[in-house]
């Protein structure tokens, strides 16, 4: 052990108040100048979430930093290797706090806000370091170097790790949550079908269900590229899980023509599995049949709701756009290929699972409606003409008393339909099923929804309104609106299925 080297080092830690931070993730870097404290050899620095270090840090723990002191003669630096991490024990986090606080005050007020330590805005981290390489070029010599074996990791967790936050990162990209939008309608789609038939083709299913995963996991990624070359997703500053898209651009995660590429990918998977599914029924992977027509209008619905030159979202159409292609499309198509596959000979009557397909078509549409609360002021910014931006806009203050009124209006239409469904199903078995009266249950949900967001609508009218942190706190309408359409289309599906089997 260099006793001297050691002395040199922290002498220099303890003259500096900031140091250069340096943070990557598949070739997109970043680098920030950030105040840091110091117990020991671990270094300790607060940052707000979700900035790109931040992010950053999270998939790729592995940091460089230049600590350098102010006034420091000549070329006399630290250049630092180590491992990033986010405090998360509430003693160390205090103890973070009042280190950093030790250093600068800059922050304080941020670092004492209750609203931005609830919703987990405002975040301490730690670097222990693997490597410091000591330069000063006026002495000889000039580089000496410190390790930290006990920081490094094994081969074994650093390869495990990776592994784990690479999974990680494209199931973020592709927003694997959202994922119930596409499993609804394929489930009740296949569910009409056994309640029409009476029986059911699994391997068919599970290809179906493939295609459409495939196809939705595309649209998230095109979303995020097209809402990246438009600005739109860097204007959003009031982005949460739940709208302002995956963030990986702006992140710093993955670059633009790695968002393309992957993109691409997925929507070629999704018109692969598309193109046998057709081959399988009708012979030919162009034959012009139902399911052709059906995965044409997905993906150019799946491509064009953000991407140019058509842009539906921008235009007012990506609401119905979404409606179209998460309820009667998803529905049709995953019926038609179970149809084709049990009585080929016989005509579709696609009747029945269209009717089905309205309630969950409304109810998804309701999630992005919704969600454009917390996105009015990127989209306005960028002239993203969406139904939110047309009946909010025209004062000093976003009015949302009107979407809102749409939004209310649509729960009741989507549970009064459920209603006419499941009486029409009591009367024509072949056409409906009364079971489908379960989905009814879920408005309890619908109406908690509708009851938070009447009351949140009447804090924002308030004259003295916090209106940067009010979008927030309609969080809880989004979830509830999430939960609202899977927990019909799941009621939908189990009613149509006890319909078959009761």
């Amino acid at each position: 052990m260099n006793q001297e080297l050691d002395k040199k080092i922290l002498n220099l830690m303890d003259k500096a108040k900031f140091l250069t931070l340096g943070t990557s993730v598949g070739g997109n870097s970043s680098a920030s100048n950030v105040f840091f404290a110091r117990d020991g050899w671990d270094l300790y620095f607060f940052t707000f979430h979700p900035t790109r270090k931040a992010e950053q840090i999270r998939v790729n723990p592995k940091v460089q930093c230049v600590i350098r002191p102010d006034g420091t003669e000549g070329i006399n630096e630290l250049q630092v290797e180590g491992l990033a991490t986010k405090i998360t024990d509430p003693e160390e986090v205090e103890k973070a706090y009042n280190m950093i606080l030790g250093v600068t005050d800059a922050f304080k007020t941020f670092m004492d806000d209750e609203f931005l330590k609830k919703n987990k805005v405002v975040g301490y981290y730690k670097i222990k370091p693997t490597v410091i390489k000591y330069v000063d070029f006026f002495s000889d010599p000039q580089f000496e170097w410190r390790e930290f074996p006990e920081n490094q990791d094994s081969l074994l967790k650093a390869i495990v790790r990776s592994v784990l936050k690479k999974v990680g990162l494209y199931a973020r990209a592709i927003r694997v949550p959202f994922f119930t939008a596409t499993i609804v309608p394929v489930c009740l789609g296949a569910a009409v079908a056994y309640h029409n038939f009476g029986a059911f083709h699994w391997p068919l299913f599970w290809w179906t269900f493939l295609g459409a995963i495939l196809a939705h996991a595309g649209t998230n990624v095109i979303n995020d590229y097209s809402d990246h070359t438009s600005r739109n997703d860097e204007e959003n500053k009031l982005f949460s899980p739940f709208n302002g898209g995956s963030r990986m651009i702006q992140a710093g995660l993955m670059s633009p023509a790695h968002v393309f590429v992957l993109a691409s990918v997925l929507f070629a998977g999704a018109i692969t599995v598309g193109l046998k599914l057709n081959t399988i029924l009708h012979g030919s992977p162009f034959a012009l049949s139902p399911l052709f027509w059906l995965g044409v209008t997905g993906v150019a619905l799946g491509i064009f709701y953000t991407a140019g030159p058509i842009r539906l979202s921008y235009h007012g159409w990506g609401d119905l756009a979404v409606m179209l292609g998460f309820g009667p499309v998803v529905a049709l198509g995953t019926h038609y290929v179970q149809k084709q596959a049990l009585v080929s000979g016989a005509e579709w009557n696609f009747f029945p699972v269209l009717a089905a397909s309205i309630p969950v078509a409304i109810l998804v549409g309701l999630i992005l409606f919704i969600n454009g609360f917390q996105d009015f002021l990127a989209d306005q910014k960028v002239g993203k003409r969406t139904w939110i931006v047309r009946s909010a806009e025209g004062g000093d203050v976003a009015n949302y008393a009107k979407p809102f009124e749409v939004y209310k209006g649509s729960l009741y239409v989507t549970f009064l339909f459920i209603l006419v469904l499941g009486v029409v199903g009591a009367l024509n078995s072949e056409f409906a099923t009364p079971w489908i009266l379960i989905a009814l249950l879920p408005f309890l949900i619908a109406r908690k929804a509708i009851s938070m967001g009447e009351d949140w609508l009447k804090r924002w009218a308030e004259k003295d309104a916090d209106r940067q942190k009010l979008p927030y706190e309609l969080l809880m309408v989004n979830v509830s609106t999430i939960g609202t359409h899977f927990s019909v289309g799941i009621l939908l599906v189990l009613g149509y299925w006890l319909g078959s089997i009761l």
